[in-house]
């Protein structure tokens, strides 16, 4: 007998966007557990905009976004406007990610740093630890923010382009760790522009114009 697997978002007749201007249209999908997701489409198409339905952050004009997951999602822009006079470094970015857990005033335990360690690790920039934010290059910063995800430990991982700025050998480790991520049952959703990396993903979505196609 067949089984079914609940997926790990769904996403009902979901109409969004800002100042009351929809972005996306009619949206019903369901995103897979534990499986990346690719959003591919051109720019303008709401791929960003249905990151920020799923995350929780963008309240949708209409429809219902269910997640079943138990865990706040981590999601990951791809531009991180940093102030200049914030003297943030690359480990107090990635330690960032433990708030969801300690709150933002509470000490991180020593398992806690070994953990930010080694999410900086993971994504090649432990050397650069007391660099600060906004010194690094965008693919640098990109790794920092995607090394703060990973850090929280989501079940529900949310990409905005996470291979922008980055050389091909890095991108080859992301994808690889992203990879591994699912093995673990992290469902991963990443918006795309690189038609290679969206035929390795488990499930595509297709915007286009606000409005989804049958998947890519």
């Amino acid at each position: 007998m067949p089984t079914t697997t609940t997926p790990a978002v769904r996403i009902d007749s979901v109409a969004a966007g800002y100042h009351a201007r929809p972005v996306l249209h009619s949206i019903t999908t369901d995103i897979p557990a534990g499986r990346i997701t690719a959003v591919v489409g051109p720019n303008g198409s709401g791929k960003s905009t249905l990151l920020s339905v799923i995350a929780g952050v963008l309240t949708p004009i209409s429809g219902t976004v269910v997640r079943t997951g138990t865990r706040r999602p981590a999601l990951v822009v791809q531009h991180s406007a940093v102030s200049p006079t914030l003297p943030l470094t690359v480990r107090d970015t990635v330690a960032m990610g433990r708030w969801a857990h300690r709150g933002p005033w509470r000490r991180l335990t020593r398992a806690d740093h070994a953990l930010v360690h080694d999410c900086m690790d993971r994504l090649g920039i432990a050397e650069l630890a007391r660099r600060r934010l906004t010194a690094l290059s965008g693919g640098q910063r990109q790794r920092a923010l995607l090394a703060q995800a990973l850090a929280q430990e989501s079940d529900l991982l949310l990409l905005d382009e996470p291979s922008t700025g980055l050389d091909t050998e890095a991108q080859q480790q992301i994808s690889r760790i992203l990879r591994e991520l699912t093995t673990d049952g992290v469902t991963v959703v990443q918006t795309t522009h690189d038609h290679q990396e969206a035929l390795e993903a488990d499930h595509r979505l297709h915007l286009r114009g606000g409005h989804l196609s049958t998947p890519a």
